[in-house]
């Protein structure tokens, strides 16, 4: 039993924190190897092509939490897909307007503004890049 406070048993081993040191490492260096596709740093991933994103409409990606839209042909916009009334999530993008299930509220494609309550707070922007025909956050 005295062995072991010489040891605690919370604490990690040499070879534990060696070896995660050097898995961090190796993760670093892959993720930076990963970037020469040409897409944003931070996302490293196209969300859609241009051609997926409905003039006057939009399309919402749940898992990155944004609502891309084009207000007019060219023009991309992104939002937050998490409503300001309450923090639900939006489902809909459809005449212009991004709607969100929970209490209708209903705002802008063209710049998140509320255009019916009860929400009263515009979605918040979300920074894209557009590379051609393709879509990422930025």
């Amino acid at each position: 039993m005295a062995s072991e406070s010489l040891h605690p048993a919370s604490a990690p081993s040499r070879r534990t924190v060696v070896a995660a040191v050097g898995a961090a490492g190796i993760a670093i260096t892959l993720n930076a190897c990963s970037s020469d596709d040409g897409a944003s740093s931070s996302s490293g991933a196209s969300l859609a092509k241009t051609s997926d994103i409905p003039e006057g409409g939009g399309k919402i990606f749940k898992d990155e939490g944004v609502v891309v839209t084009q207000p007019t042909a060219g023009e991309f916009k992104a939002f937050s897909s998490k409503c300001t009334h309450q923090g639900c999530a939006v489902t809909g993008v459809t005449n212009g307007v991004i709607t969100c299930p929970c209490h209708k509220s209903e705002f802008s494609v063209t710049d998140g503004s509320v255009k019916k309550g009860p929400a009263t707070q515009a979605l918040p922007e979300e920074k894209i890049t557009v590379n051609g025909d393709s879509i990422a956050l930025a």
